[in-house]
């Protein structure tokens, strides 16, 4: 085979070079006539908030956030994670108000620790609950209740959640942001996002009722109705043997609903929910 001559490969060269000239014309007039303008202050808004990407704010990221925030279709309080330094930080750079927005915090609808809620089985597999409720819905009696491996507090980034004695997640309202791991990480959806205003609440999803409840765990709905009965009418309803609360009807609940609940299945929460346990009815009596 021949060597290829100069003339040869400077034509080859020529070629090629052109076929690249063409190429990156074509590139630069594509950019030039696609070209998304994107807001500057979207960077600078991206940049002060925290990036958890916990979406708690409704959106799937933080430059999401921001984007929204630029556009002023979300307010700056919407960021729960952002300390309200940064919040008024944001507000002033964009000129608007930081606007307000509803504390929610990660409430759990079980009270049946350890001392309660006795189980039926020994749970000796991996110590998680996802993979005790794959296990014939873990060694707990009640079924619907929790399982006190802490899936939950490893699921939460914020160190919002802990365990306390008796095998029950606590979540620290001032930590917690709503950013919804817990309700996720639960394999027994017994955790819910609330508005910290709720403050009445049924720490129970057993769906049996009487001594059958009972027999399962102390502290377990067994359906007496006596809450709905306290309650001011339509705010407490009785469902499947459960008690419901109607927050639409949130303004009209009030406390005097849990005073005759035998249990203590249903409270009145103003802080951590399991900071201390409230004795059930008959406790007291006795």
């Amino acid at each position: 085979m021949e060597p290829l001559s100069a003339p040869a490969i400077l034509s080859s060269a020529a070629i090629l070079g052109g076929v690249g000239l063409v190429f990156a014309s074509l590139i630069a007039f594509t950019h030039r006539k696609f070209k998304v303008w994107e807001d500057p202050r979207i960077d600078v808004v991206a940049g002060l908030l925290p990036g958890a990407n916990c979406g708690a704010c409704g959106q799937p990221g933080c430059r999401a956030f921001a984007e929204q925030a630029v556009q002023g279709a979300i307010a700056p309080a919407a960021c729960t994670v952002a300390s309200v330094d940064i919040r008024a930080e944001i507000a002033s750079y964009l000129g608007v108000d930081v606007g307000q927005a509803v504390q929610r915090v990660a409430r759990l609808l079980c009270a049946g620790g350890r001392d309660v809620a006795p189980d039926r089985a020994d749970y000796l597999g991996l110590a998680t609950c996802k993979a005790a409720a794959a296990v014939a819905g873990g060694g707990k009696g009640c079924v619907w209740g929790c399982l006190s491996l802490a899936d939950c507090a490893v699921a939460c980034d914020f160190d919002a959640i802990h365990m306390n004695a008796v095998g029950l997640p606590v979540v620290i309202p001032e930590r917690c942001t709503a950013c919804g791991d817990c309700v996720e990480a639960c394999p027994k959806d017994l955790f819910t996002l609330m508005p910290m205003e709720h403050k009445l609440i049924v720490q129970c999803k057993s769906l049996l009722e009487g001594e059958a409840a009972d027999r399962l765990c102390r502290v377990a709905c067994n359906a007496c109705g006596k809450c709905a009965l306290d309650a001011v009418p339509g705010v407490i309803e009785m469902k499947n043997g459960l008690a419901v609360v109607d927050y639409t009807k949130n303004d009209l609940a009030a406390p005097e609903a849990t005073r005759r609940c035998p249990t203590g299945a249903i409270v009145w929460v103003e802080g951590p929910q399991f900071a201390s346990r409230p004795l059930p009815a008959e406790e007291i009596a006795a």
